[in-house]
């Protein structure tokens, strides 16, 4: 295809200096974490302090002014309010209000940093200054995040000082959408969204329909439970997916897009609305873009919360105002997809990346990650790890680094038992699994998925049984019913395993269990009903004997479920006080004052009241 540069209006370079110039102004800077969770914790209170007290010119040693700058997620959300001082080369954690007016007056005008108020290593004990020795972000790579806690994501400019919108200019100056597309390619980077499908074939198959009128979606669906990675970049650097979306919009040939995000992220929504208009006003989206000729304009659909959206045909029956509820494929959305015409669908991460690879190259971004998995891949830690959060880590990356560098190990001395990956639609991995790289293909064979980036720790004191009946719970609420193989065996499956955790399960329910998951897996219309059985197949292959214990022993090996509870009473502590009697709420507790008490079984419901009534520690659960 024959092209010609073309000389745009706007000097990229030229507005990047002046941004610069206006952050400088800002005398000493104050990011405080104005993400979703530390809002919750109380972060705009915290700004307000800031911002109160900074107005006081006087307390400034080496400034001559202070700007409080709220940004999107650091990450690190257990330690909210989390607030970084660059200048100082300084993270303080879990601030609240009270704090603020110490932090301004002892390490802002004397110079002397707050102790209590830094992170602690819990293997070490010691306090931690800088944010790149916390051992949470020190073996991170960011790229999609990189900006995320830096900026102020309600700024045009700050975007524009770190790069923002240079990726976009590169491309529209050089006019060679098949250019973009075989860099996009060249990279390796593979779609973030749990499919993991090639990025660049999926825009060249699209891009194939050029000619009449096309369209770009973003999922930022995600409705995994305990993901979050899409929400932050949405809320922390709302300008990178815009750039990654025009980009992809012009290498495919589409003026058109969406960005498909649920209702329940009200921050995300704000936030890119607000990105939409100053990109507009600054000529960076809408009509003629930069003087370049190329048209992309950009809507916002707030979806209804439902996880079937997330599969790409759902979704776009959601945009076009139908029910949410998959299709069959072919045809496929690179060919007939949104109002029928061709659709590029990718997620926010995988868009996210789009501009990193074009302004530093697809080399740079296929050096970190593995042969088949290139690039960095999102995760967000939860559970029973030290350091929850969101991460960002090159593919390859092994769980082991990830659970006891990163996370920092188990809470409490634990033992690690598990993690459950991918969500819902991924699978358990255990402690053989350590030190397997974690990339698409390795997890696919140990039986798991990366799916959207979800990891939840577990530790000795779970029920691997009670985790798969709480997903296959998830997936069966979210199944649209069109298709019977969904509908009816996640129905059935989560009826075997209820049956299973309150101690009425037989072995033959194994087999049926098995049975209806490979059915499921099979049968199923979509990613979602071909993926729900993953947890229930992994936790059967990996710790089948807690599930023989629940049928056989009548047991649950971690103590979690209640039907399977026994609470007895030791006879030689009793001292027959009533205590526990009297807080029993169904009067399972029989005895006399000054005697040893009993439990009658058929009436006790478990609940632990007279555990917690006893002094005597005479009651216990086993």
């Amino acid at each position: 295809m024959e092209t010609e540069v073309k000389k745009l209006d706007i000097d990229i370079e030229q507005e990047r200096q002046k941004a610069v110039e206006l952050i400088k102004k800002q005398g000493l800077r104050v990011l405080v974490c104005n993400g979703t969770g530390c809002i919750a914790n109380g972060s705009n209170e915290v700004m307000e302090k800031f911002r109160e007290l900074g107005a006081d010119v006087s307390i400034l040693s080496e400034h001559d002014k202070m700007t409080t700058v709220p940004t999107g997620c650091h990450g690190f959300c257990e330690q909210g309010v989390l607030v970084i001082i660059p200048d100082f080369d300084i993270t303080y954690v879990k601030v609240k209000p009270d704090d603020v007016e110490e932090i301004v007056n002892s390490h802002i005008k004397d110079g002397k940093a707050v102790e209590r108020l830094l992170y602690t290593d819990p293997k070490t004990g010691n306090h931690v200054y800088k944010n790149e020795e916390i051992n949470f972000y020190a073996k991170q790579t960011r790229t999609s995040l990189k900006n995320c806690g830096e900026i102020n994501a309600e700024c045009i400019d700050e975007a524009i000082a770190v790069g923002g919108y240079r990726a976009l200019a590169k491309v529209l100056e050089q006019n060679n959408p098949e250019a973009v597309i075989e860099e996009i390619e060249k990279s390796g980077l593979r779609g973030r969204g749990g499919g993991g499908f090639p990025t660049g074939r999926k825009w060249r198959f699209t891009a194939a329909n050029r000619g009449g009128k096309s369209y770009v979606v973003c999922n930022g669906d995600e409705g995994d439970p305990g993901a979050f990675m899409d929400r932050s970049v949405m809320e922390g650097d709302p300008h990178k997916l815009l750039e990654g979306m025009a980009i992809a919009g012009f290498a495919i040939g589409a003026d058109e897009a969406y960005i498909y995000v649920r209702a329940e992220y009200p921050l995300a929504i704000k936030r890119l609305r607000i990105a939409i208009k100053q990109a507009e006003e600054k000529g960076f989206l809408g009509k003629n873009i930069m003087g370049s000729g190329f048209n992309f304009d950009i809507h916002i659909k707030e979806g209804a919360g439902a996880f079937v959206c997330g599969e790409e045909t759902a979704l776009i029956a959601s945009i076009e105002g139908e029910r949410g509820m998959p299709r069959p494929k072919p045809p496929f959305p690179a060919n007939c997809g949104l109002f029928g015409r061709p659709t590029l669908i990718n997620n926010v991460e995988t868009l996210a990346n789009v501009p990193a690879i074009i302004d530093t190259g697809a080399q740079w971004f296929s050096s970190f990650g593995t042969e088949t998995s290139k690039g960095t891949k999102t995760f967000a830690l939860t559970g029973e790890v030290n350091n929850t959060g969101l991460i960002e880590v090159p593919m390859g990356t092994t769980l082991r680094e990830i659970v006891f560098d990163i996370g920092g190990g188990i809470r409490n001395g634990k033992k690690f038992k598990a993690v459950q990956i991918g969500g819902p639609s991924g699978g358990c991995l255990t402690e053989e699994h350590l030190d397997l790289p974690m990339d698409y293909d390795n997890l696919i064979k140990a039986g798991a998925m990366v799916g959207s980036g979800g990891l939840v720790v577990m530790n000795e004191d779970t029920c691997i049984v009670e985790v798969a009946r709480f997903f296959m719970h998830f997936t069966q609420n979210e199944s649209c019913g069109k298709c019977v193989p969904c509908r009816e065996g996640t129905k059935n499956m989560l009826k075997i395993l209820e049956k299973i955790v309150r101690g009425q399960g037989e072995m033959k329910d194994l087999d049926t269990l098995e049975e209806l998951a490979l059915a499921v897996k099979e049968g199923s219309l979509c990613g979602l009903g071909k993926t729900a059985p993953n947890p229930v197949l992994s936790t059967l292959k990996y710790f089948r004997d807690e599930y023989i214990a629940h049928i056989k022993d009548k047991r649950c090996p971690a103590g979690v479920c209640t039907a399977l509870k026994v609470i007895k009473i030791n006879e030689e502590l009793c001292k027959g006080c009533t205590k526990c009697a009297r807080n029993c709420p169904v009067g399972a507790i029989e005895g006399t004052v000054k005697n040893p008490h009993k439990i009658n079984q058929e009436k006790c419901i478990k609940c632990g009241a007279c555990i917690s009534a006893c002094p005597f520690k005479a009651i216990s659960q086993a």
